[in-house]
Parts: structure tokens; sequence; C-alpha cells
């Protein structure tokens, strides 16, 4: 079998080598290359650059970028200065460092005086702006703040399909990055199924603090925790979810599956580190050490009644008799989910909506509207197939959930056959222990145990359009090194299939994401500054340059 990690040794073997000897070129002590970090600060000091760049250099996959870009840098010292020699440096520098470094080629060190130099060519300068602004960048995104599109009504009407946001990662403190080596920008996939990353490189879970932890009612955007393992073909339903549906055999064969627009083939099953699965948004319902429970819709934590955000929603059955619902109500109600509706003679209509409470009693409100009732599911009902933990001993369904308790880091808890379902996911996946079950005995890492003691807190995540939303109530739960940040800001949002003017949600631009709900829009206000600070540098700008003019130098 290929192995990986001899090549990753031989590529660091070879960078070091190469480094050695450049140093000893450039006047250094050779050895100096074997420690690390220290190595960084003399290979920046040897090709003339700030020091302050050795930060850049610590920076997981930043720093990785920061390697090929003084790797390009300690080419042009060796007299390559071609753009696309360059572009080899810094790519293939496990290669051109002991090229260089074991080459008769002479290091020319960088001109450190003042004297004029020749001017860099425009696609130098351009390259050198590109990839420094593609490090500020992904510095940003990494540690800070990252723009998040919403693509599906499962938040509705909270967050919508359309709405751009600011997601930020300071809030409960930046992951650092898993994968280290990926392309900018680009998240699980480039083009098709080739992955934006690689795996020669893997750090673990190491979160640096934030400000703030995962709040009740907060929108937490998350690694699917299903995510770790797909299918190339279909992404909805999810692996796992086929696997119960069609068993674990046939999708793994790539047999067939029927699906609701026709049949298709599972296709390559495809493994993902956690930072690499798909990115989720939903609003934290139950915190770890919570205990959950829907009844009859309603969700109770810890035994009392919780509140929801004004704009959330549910599925309603309307009915109108002698005329069909007018069409210009959706438009008047914003209503954008999928809608279904029946005709049964001789003049009643029937309508499936998802709705929030005011559009419901706006609708209940029209003349020719008989009864607008929630459509909940019979308690009696259970759905082992698609509701978790999916077990026979738990009689659970999308409206009627639990009571569910919510691991917590520390907590001991009992363990038997009967709670095994719902908590082996979290042991064996979220926390790498080998689990089996021998007749009434669970055995953990190979002893017996009727215990168990959870290494990570753990969330449980809904989304506010809640007979629309693939969540916790259908996969479990979302563990502490799967958050990635929280939903803060919507700078701009956008209606789909219709003309331009009509696209725009004013009232939805520049609106912070809160507990519950929106805030109110500061789009004219926003507006304001950004035409004031214009004007204001415009002008400062314009004296600058009529002082410049007027005093002209010697």
């Amino acid at each position: 079998m290929f192995q990986i990690k001899p090549i990753i040794l031989i590529i660091i073997v070879a960078t070091i080598a190469g480094l050695w000897k450049i140093f000893e070129k450039a006047g250094e002590k050779g050895w100096k290359a074997l420690i690390p970090i220290y190595n960084y600060y003399i290979w920046l000091k040897i090709v003339k650059r700030p020091r302050w760049w050795l930060f850049i250099f610590l920076i997981p996959g930043v720093g990785f970028m920061m390697l090929m870009v003084v790797s390009a840098i300690t080419g042009v010292a060796f007299q390559k200065k071609k753009l696309w020699e360059m572009l080899l440096s810094g790519i293939f520098f496990f290669v051109y460092l002991p090229y260089f470094g074991f080459s008769k080629n002479n290091f020319q060190v960088p001109v450190a005086d003042k004297t004029p130099k020749a001017r860099a060519s425009a696609g130098h300068e351009w390259t050198e702006a590109i990839v420094f602004a593609v490090i500020a960048a992904t510095i940003i995104r990494t540690f800070f703040i990252e723009a998040y599109t919403i693509p599906t009504p499962s938040e509705e009407k909270t967050l919508m399909v359309g709405d751009y946001l600011f997601v930020s990662k300071a809030s409960y403190g930046p992951r650092i990055p898993m994968t280290p080596i990926s392309f900018p920008f680009a998240h699980t996939t480039i083009v098709g199924n080739v992955n934006s990353y690689l795996e020669w490189m893997e750090f673990p879970y190491i979160r640096i603090p934030g400000y703030t932890s995962v709040k009740r009612h907060d929108a937490v955007v998350f690694n699917f925790p299903e995510g770790d393992t797909v299918c190339a073909n279909i992404d909805n339903p999810s692996y796992y979810q086929l696997c119960r549906m069609n068993g674990k055999e046939s999708v793994m064969n790539n047999q067939p599956i029927r699906m609701m627009d026709g049949v298709e083939y599972p296709g390559a099953i495809i493994t993902r580190p956690i930072d690499q699965e798909e990115n989720y948004i939903k609003r934290c319902i139950a915190i770890a050490g919570d205990t959950i429970m829907i009844k009859h819709a309603q969700v109770y934590i810890n035994g009392k009644m919780d509140e929801v955000p004004d704009q959330s929603q549910m599925k309603y059955i309307v009915t109108t008799k002698g005329q069909p619902l007018d069409p210009s109500v959706y438009a008047k109600l914003d209503i954008t989910d999928d809608r279904d509706s029946a005709f049964n003679p001789p003049d009643i209509y029937e309508y499936a909506l998802n709705l929030t409470k005011y559009s419901a009693e706006k609708i209940r409100s029209y003349m020719n509207v008989v009864s607008v009732v929630p459509e909940i599911e019979d308690s009696g009902r259970a759905d082992t197939k698609e509701i978790f933990p999916f077990s026979s001993h738990y009689a659970w369904n999308l409206d009627n959930f639990g009571p569910l308790w919510i691991p917590k880091e520390g907590v001991t808890i009992k363990l038997d056959t009967g709670n095994l379902p719902i908590y082996k996911r979290v042991i064996t996946a979220f926390e790498h222990n080998k689990l089996e079950v021998k007749g009434a005995t669970i055995y953990i890492n190979g002893a017996p145990a009727n215990s168990y003691t959870f290494k990570m807190n753990y969330y449980f995540m809904m989304g506010d359009n809640r007979h629309n939303s693939v969540d916790s109530r259908f996969w479990g739960f979302v563990p502490e090194d799967h958050v990635v940040g929280r939903a803060s800001f919507i700078w701009m949002s956008l209606k789909k299939d219709v003309p331009f003017p009509k696209k725009l949600r004013i009232k939805r631009f520049f609106t912070f994401v809160n507990a519950d709900g929106l805030s109110k829009s500061y789009f004219f206000p926003g507006i304001l500054i950004i035409i004031l600070a214009f004007l204001y540098f415009y002008i400062k700008n314009a004296r600058a340059e009529k002082k410049s003019l007027g005093n002209p130098k010697k």
C-alpha cells in the first residue's frame, strides 16, 4: 500500500538540506537550518526581508504559503527572476531549495543599502501584491471573520436563502486549521471531486480561547457531523442516512438507489477531515449538560418552555373554500419555501405552507380561508429510520422527541445497551474509542465498561424553519471541535428568480444576527458613514496634493 509519511519525511529532509547549503553560501552557519523557528529567522535575514514575517511563518496553513513565498524570493537571489521561475521555485520548494544549495550557482545577497534599485516588472509587482493579499485574507478568514451565504431555507425567516453574512470566528475562539495544506478560499473541493486540501499533514483539534462560549439561541456555523463520510454522487441524503435506508452493503457496492427525481448511484465513498466537512448553520437550542424535550412541536429545555424567534416558521395546513389562495399572498408575506397544494372537489383547496406566526394570523384573516392549522406529527408515531438515535427503543419523531441529555466534558454517565444508541457515535467517531458489544456487555478499548466519561462538550442544533430543517433531530449532537463560529452580521440579502430591483431585501441589509432573530437594519446609517469617510479622504488627499504643488521640492 502507498504510504505518504515517507514522502513527507523526504520533503522535510530535502528542504532542510537545501537550506543548510544556502545558509553556508550566504555566510551563515549551515547547522542553523536544523533549529525550528530560528531557521526561519535566519532565512528571512539572508534574503533581507522583515523579521516580523516570522510570525506569519508560525500561523498554521498560512505558514505553509509563506514558506513558498520566501522560497520564490530565494530563487531571485539565485537569478531565477522570471515569473514562471519564481512560481516553480515557490510551489516546488522541496526540489528547488536543494538545487539552489547544492548547485554551483552563487547566492547574491539582495541590496540592503539605499541606492536606487531597478524597478521590478509589472508582473513581479502584481504577483507579490496578490500573494500577500491572499495571505492577509487567509489570516482574516481563519482567525477573525469569514463570509458565508445561506443556500437553504432551514433557517427561514431568521436567515433566508440569498443572505450574505459574516461569521465571527473570534467569538468562540478560532480553530487551528487541521488540514493546513489547502487551496486558498476553497472548501472541500476545487473542481468536481478534486479535493481542495492535502492530508499529508494533519493537526489535532486546538482552539484559541475566544471571548464567549456557545450559548442557547446562538446562530452557529459548524461542520456537518455526518460529513466525515460522503458519497461522491449524492449529497442529500447523507451517506449514513443512505445506509440506514438502503443498507450499508448496498451503498458500499454502489447499487442503484431510488431518489425522488429518479435512480442514482452513490458513487465513490469519500472520507474527510473535520475542517473539510460541509458547513451548516443552525440555532443552538441546547448546550452541554442540558436536557431537551420536544412535545407537540414545543421545545422544552431542562423542563422549561423554550421561546423561539418571531421569524421562526413551521408547517401549516391552509384550507380555503370557493376560491384558491390569491398568488399575491406569497409575495406580500415573502413566502419563499416550496409550496404543496391540493384541490378537493367541489370547492375546497388545501395548501401546506411553512409560515411564521405573523403570516399564519394574516392568512387566517382572509375572507375565503376556512382554517390555518399547524401540521404536527402524532406522538405515537415513531420514525426510527430518519430520527436520531435510529433505535426502536426510542419512539421519537420530528415533533415529539426526547428527553435527551446533551453530553458535557468531564461528566460520567452510566452506560448500558439501552442508552448506547444515543452515545455510540460520540464514543467512537467523535472521541475515537473502539467499542464492541458482546451480549449485554459493552467493551471500550478492549475493557468492559458500564460507564463513560465525555472528553468534549456537545450541542443540539435546530433550524428556525422547524419543519424544513435537517438538524440534530436527524443526526444527533454537534461536537465542540466541529464548531466554526457565530453568525454575526448580514451585509446583503438578495431574492432569487426575480428581476434586479426586486432582488434587494433592503430591510435585511446591515442587520445583526442575535438570539431573538435580527436587529433593525443599519443600511442607511452605514451608507452615510461610508460616503462621509470617502469625502473625508478625498478632501484630505486633494489638500495634500495642492500643498505639494505649492511647495515643490528643491
